[in-house]
């Protein structure tokens, strides 16, 4: 596999364009909008800038990365030769059917198709191609140049053939590829969304504050972020998305979202992303935690 298309420029497809890329493949990133293309370069470009000064890649390979990645607004022109097409557009099952029965309509017959999906199943998304066999999760960790694991996700259909080809590539890209089977939340969302949710749960209960419950966390469990710190990180809005995937696919109510996660997210207090979550991100970048009833 030589050419790879990423559709989707938000942080999740510019990590994976930049990894690709700077891997020596022929990278197609496509977004409906060309400002989140040209963001999505700038962001790429500031990252390997960072790399660059921890001496960690040569101007060369910054320069040979970024020009191994085009830019297309519209699918079919950037589909047209993908050996790969993968998928990391919003967490929802609507929008993500709908792009995987255009992909499979435009992809040439060989490519595999997968999806960044973190929670969602494969195997409904791949039940709207023709080819479901060829269909696969690969579950990047944020930030996408720096986190080793990828998650590969078989569907009910998936072939062996296209889970080694998947296993393989993600080693060429220097990560660790662990392979699961489809159900609700996977593994990594399936283990850590009940532990985000339940330290939510703690604060809602007044049990501790956010400083308190990070702290337990990180020095008692030597967890490198602390839970609610990790859920702004994520975003407050997937977080609550994939919850109600594992409450849905399950039915079982430990999965249940606590009620300050969804006012918070009814508010628009998302995180980082918004500025503003379990801690204030203003002009100063500095984690405070806010409102007095968190504390």
């Amino acid at each position: 596999m030589k050419n790879i298309t990423v559709i989707g420029a938000g942080t999740m497809g510019n990590g994976i364009a930049h990894v690709f890329a700077q891997n020596g493949f022929q990278v197609s990133l496509v977004d409906i909008s060309e400002n989140a293309l040209q963001k999505a370069l700038s962001s790429i470009s500031n990252n390997l800038d960072r790399m660059l000064a921890k001496e960690k890649i040569s101007q060369q390979t910054k320069v040979a990365t970024l020009n191994s990645i085009q830019t297309f607004t519209e699918l079919k022109k950037g589909i047209i030769n993908a050996d790969l097409v993968i998928e990391a557009a919003t967490e929802n099952l609507a929008l993500k059917k709908k792009i995987f029965s255009q992909i499979d309509e435009l992809a040439p017959a060989s490519s595999i198709l997968a999806t960044n999906t973190s929670s969602i199943s494969i195997t409904e998304i791949a039940s709207v191609t023709n080819r479901p066999e060829m269909v696969i999760g690969m579950h990047f960790m944020n930030p996408v140049p720096i986190m080793k694991l990828i998650e590969v996700i078989r569907g009910y259909s998936t072939s062996d053939e296209v889970t080694h080809k998947i296993m393989g590539l993600s080693k060429t890209l220097g990560k660790v590829p662990v392979e699961v089977n489809d159900y609700p939340g996977f593994i990594a969302n399936r283990i850590l969304m009940p532990m985000i949710n339940e330290a939510i749960y703690s604060l809602y209960e007044s049990v501790a504050g956010v400083y308190e419950i990070d702290t337990v966390m990180k020095l008692g469990m030597a967890h490198p972020m602390g839970p609610l710190q990790l859920a702004d990180f994520i975003g407050l809005d997937v977080c609550l998305s994939i919850l109600k995937v594992l409450f849905d696919g399950f039915g079982n109510p430990k999965y249940a979202p606590c009620p300050l996660l969804v006012n918070m997210v009814m508010a628009g207090k998302l995180g980082i992303k918004s500025g503003e979550g379990f801690y204030d991100y203003g002009a100063s970048k500095k984690a405070e935690t806010v409102s007095s009833q968190f504390k």
